[in-house]
């Protein structure tokens, strides 16, 4: 046997037995031999692990928690009755109650809230997020303050990079942010305040105020039939 070979069967082996640990210690596994897990990491009773899951470093899990196939949790402390699906979280804190993914990257230096909803294809990086929160589908949220009871719609883009330097953004509690809106760091957007669908927005917005930062729609009757464009 070769020396690879041995350390190998040696890695192995030790994983069994951290997985077993687990297992006596009340976590449930679909698959206990496709569950990737550091001696370090303390995992609740009653959480869920699917096939494929890789737990990394001083990572702590709460209990009855639901960790979903192919996700990824490095250096990061989790909540208990938190249910995370295909996703990837990296020295970061996910409060209880609060669903992530399936798809969803939250980066290094994020604190998520209880309650919230970080979902489908959606970044989070160095960034706050307020109880009760929710970005459910394709928003990159980078260098932002984010209150409470916040929703941020589909498309929502915190454009926090100017070309030489990192701003930060902060959206406060119970604001509503619409979809495909760009919030071109730094701005602060208060309390209750809504912004508009398809806005850039590149100044503050006063609390309970409407900010509609977009063009003004414009409709030409009979333009295609006056190009010829019907018959192509």
């Amino acid at each position: 046997m070769s020396v690879e070979q041995k350390e190998y069967e040696e890695l192995i082996e030790r994983r069994k037995q951290t997985n077993l640990k687990h297992l006596e210690n009340g976590v449930k596994f679909l698959d206990i031999n496709a569950a990737y897990i550091d001696d370090s990491v303390v995992i609740g009773r009653g959480t869920v692990i699917y096939p494929c899951v890789v737990l990394e470093g001083n990572t702590v899990i709460g209990e009855n928690c639901v960790i979903g196939q192919n996700s990824r949790i490095v250096n990061s402390k989790i909540a208990s009755e938190v249910e995370i699906q295909s996703s990837h979280i990296l020295e970061s804190t996910i409060g209880a109650k609060t669903k992530v993914g399936p798809f969803a990257y939250v980066r290094p230096n994020s604190n998520i809230g209880q309650n919230c909803k970080v979902g489908d294809f959606v970044e989070v990086k160095n960034s706050t997020f307020g109880d009760g929160s929710k970005a459910s589908h394709l928003t990159y949220i980078g260098d932002a303050d984010i209150g409470s009871g916040v929703n941020l719609g589909c498309g929502v883009v915190f454009v926090n990079y100017d070309g030489k330097n990192k701003n930060r953004t902060t959206v406060e509690d119970d604001s509503f942010i619409g979809c495909n809106t760009n919030l071109v760091s730094p701005v602060k957007v208060g309390k209750k305040a809504y912004v508009a669908a398809g806005s850039t927005v590149t100044k503050d917005v006063p609390s309970g105020s409407l900010c509609v930062a977009r063009s003004k729609e414009k409709v030409i009757d009979g333009w295609v039939e006056r190009r010829g464009l019907l018959n192509k």
